[in-house]
């Protein structure tokens, strides 16, 4: 009785809890669903407006999906998910490489000073990230005067237009994202190296061991599970890149940079087409799932974690 009479407590606060979680998601795919547009989304009283299902005949069957086979079936969607998984490789492998050196330097014997270089380190991660971003797009702005084109023209190359060029914009979307991930890797790295047994590496050096055997040997493998958690979160934050594509050239030139959460939102509020932008939104949400699940299992990430 007095179980049930606790489990009636916390009953109010759950329910709101799961409102609160569940509610955004659910409306977001029935909105998937519709043909939802400022012209009848807001129309109507209450919750619901105008909006209407849109179906298509799937395998004999009228289903309200049409959104998603028009979503699945548009080269932009498809060259907007190839751009962003090539943007969460090639970014999730810079910060590692990155973090992983930084580290190493941070807790080496060999340089003084460490605890003032971590709080130097760290900075990018406090500053606002739309300040960082404005400021880094400051810095590649295709003008002569911009901080990248002033030191091409000291090393004896061209000033180059950076934002109009695809590939040359996409890797300004790296440099960018390292910045702003690079100090969680960091702090991750360094607390795993904290946690490598001295005693290992002193036996590695007994045994003749060199700086980068004894890496490969003894401190990857202790690091590893820390660093792959640290990988997969951060990929899932790179998929979900918004803020440096919009600030630096709204995913262009065209929409060849579109990262997939800056293609939803356009086709949602700059096409007015909030079904589509819906059908998007959990089209990626179930990409960057099956992402993670792949990669903790893959990972045995999970292993030692209790239902």
């Amino acid at each position: 009785m007095e179980r049930n009479g606790a489990g009636l407590l916390v009953l109010p606060g759950l329910l709101l809890f799961s409102i609160f979680m569940f509610f955004p998601l659910a409306y977001t795919f029935y909105l998937s669903l519709t043909n939802a547009e400022p012209t009848n989304v807001f129309a109507g009283d209450g919750l619901r407006g105008d909006e209407e299902f849109v179906f298509t005949e799937v395998l004999g069957l009228q289903l309200p999906i049409a959104n998603y086979v028009d979503v699945l079936s548009d080269p932009a969607f498809w060259n907007s998910i190839g751009v962003t998984w090539l943007f969460v490789v090639a970014s999730v492998g810079l910060k590692v490489a990155f973090g992983i050196a930084l580290a190493m330097v941070l807790t080496s014997d060999r340089i003084r000073g460490k605890r003032y270089l971590r709080s130097i380190v760290i900075i990018p991660w406090a500053l606002p990230p739309i300040f960082t971003i404005t400021i880094w797009s400051g810095v590649f702005s295709s003008a002569r005067f911009g901080l990248a084109n002033q030191f091409l023209i000291w090393l004896g190359f061209a000033p180059q237009a950076f934002f109009t060029d695809r590939w040359l914009a996409f890797t300004t979307y790296l440099i960018t994202e390292m910045w702003l991930a690079y100090p969680f890797m960091v702090i991750i790295t360094v607390s795993a190296l904290q946690a490598v047994p001295e005693e290992l590496i002193d036996a590695a050096k007994v045994d003749g061991a060199g700086y980068f055997s004894r890496f490969r040997a003894v401190t990857a493998p202790a690091i590893k599970r820390p660093v792959m958690f640290a990988g997969i979160l951060t990929a899932a934050a790179s998929f979900q890149q918004f803020l440096i594509p919009y600030v630096f050239n709204r995913g262009g030139p065209g929409r060849d940079n579109e990262l997939i959460i800056l293609y939803g939102y356009r086709e949602a509020f700059n096409f007015n087409q909030y079904g589509a932008g819906a059908a998007i939104m959990l089209t990626a949400v179930l990409f960057i799932a099956m992402f993670m699940l792949v990669a903790v299992w893959k990972g045995d990430l999970a292993e030692g974690v209790s239902n």
